[in-house]
């Protein structure tokens, strides 16, 4: 039996929080004897070619390099993506029998592709949902018809549905999703990545911040004001900033770091692979992770967040969504405020001015990426609740 994971939302085997998310559990699928297939169904233009990394198959049925200038090739190059998708699949389906399609999608076509897929291989159709499914439909009468039709839609067509947090558990039950349709996996993460004995990246102490390099969803620049407030009294200390980025965004850090003085106190990254991130991870003094609080962040759960703890460092962060129901301020990680800089700023006065017990505590940390947010320990949950959809 197999499972194919298709979705836009991923790149693989490189690629965003989504990336990390997908090829966590897909290798815990892997672990517990699964055949995986991940299906790139994005129209993006990359170098990645069909292939095979830790174990799991992974496609790209776009398969495009470069954007055409002609509007009719680039038509065709996007129909030709659902007709090789679907001989992929039936393929894949003759070959090994598919048990499940999860999709991870935002797109209502996908979803409909992907509900066609698993009608064709008789396979059932389990939709992954890390996201508030109404966060794109919010401006405007229409779109916010147009957005609980299409969560209607998909709920009715969903075998099962992979919720990343409580909070979405209840959104879907209060909108008359079954329970048993509906299953809990938390930010997954491979604690085995973390366990590196590298040589430092940089030759000063440094605390680091890797994601989106955003002001507004993930307010780096409070965490740029809250290293200003302490930097004088660190000489030695950096602040590393790495992640995806947009160019409107690298010029706001830096501008906003050469108004507070910090033009050679601040590293800004360029994109690295995902490997070559975790060497700035471990090596951190301390990992500190924003972000805004609204209904958004209630619905998810930072990727980011679990990778931190699974490097067994110091850990700050802000206290938004279900952070709260795993991590206990001083006990496995250091919990703040959101959006108050001053505060921030003092919480990493108090772990630097006591390192050693903030030593301890980041290790106390690491302990729940080999348990809760294992990628491994999900999957043995995630397999039996796949099964179970065929008895409902």
């Amino acid at each position: 039996m197999s499972y194919v994971i298709i979705g836009d939302l991923f790149t693989f085997p490189e690629g965003e929080a989504a990336t990390n998310r997908v090829h966590t559990y897909a290798k815990g699928f892997v672990a517990n004897g699964k055949r995986i297939h991940i299906i790139c169904f994005g129209n993006v233009y990359t170098h990645f070619k069909n292939g095979e990394f830790n174990r799991i198959n992974y496609y790209h049925p776009f398969g495009q390099t470069a954007r055409s200038n002609y509007f009719v090739v680039r038509t065709w190059k996007k129909i030709m993506k659902f007709v090789r998708a679907t001989r992929l699949v039936i393929n894949l389906n003759r070959q090994e029998k598919i048990r499940a399609i999860i999709v991870y999608t935002a797109l209502p076509l996908t979803f409909l592709f992907s509900w066609f897929l698993s009608a064709l291989t008789g396979s059932k159709l389990i939709q992954e949902i890390s996201e508030h499914p109404l966060r794109n439909y919010q401006k405007g009468k229409f779109s916010r018809k147009f957005g609980v039709v299409k969560l209607r839609t998909e709920t009715a067509l969903a075998d099962g549905i992979f919720c990343i947090s409580h909070f979405l558990i209840d959104f879907y039950k209060a909108r008359g999703v079954q329970q048993h349709r509906l299953f809990l996996v938390p930010s997954t993460v491979d604690p085995q990545r973390f366990n590196l004995n590298t040589e430092r990246p940089l030759d000063f102490p440094y605390i680091g911040y890797f994601g989106m390099l955003s002001f507004n969803r993930d307010n780096i620049d409070n965490l740029i004001h809250a290293f200003a407030r302490i930097a004088p009294k660190y000489p030695n200390l950096r602040l590393v900033l790495g992640g995806p980025q947009y160019h409107n965004q690298r010029m706001e850090v830096l501008k906003l770091s050469e108004g507070l003085g910090l033009s050679n106190r601040l590293i800004l990254l360029d994109f690295l692979p995902r490997e070559e991130v975790v060497k700035y991870i471990v090596n951190s003094e301390i990992l500190v992770m924003v972000r805004a609080d609204d209904v958004k962040t209630k619905a998810s759960f930072p990727s980011k967040l679990t990778e931190y703890l699974a490097s067994g460092r110091p850990v700050i962060t802000v206290n938004v969504g279900e952070i709260a129901q795993y991590l206990v301020d001083g006990i496995n990680a250091y919990i703040v405020e959101p959006g108050n800089r001053d505060k921030l700023a003092e919480k990493i006065d108090q772990v630097l001015t006591s390192y050693d017990r903030a030593i301890e505590t980041g290790k106390r940390g690491k302990l729940l990426t080999e348990s809760i947010f294992n990628y491994n320990y999900q999957a043995k949950r995630m397999i039996p609740f796949i099964d179970s959809l065929y008895k409902a």
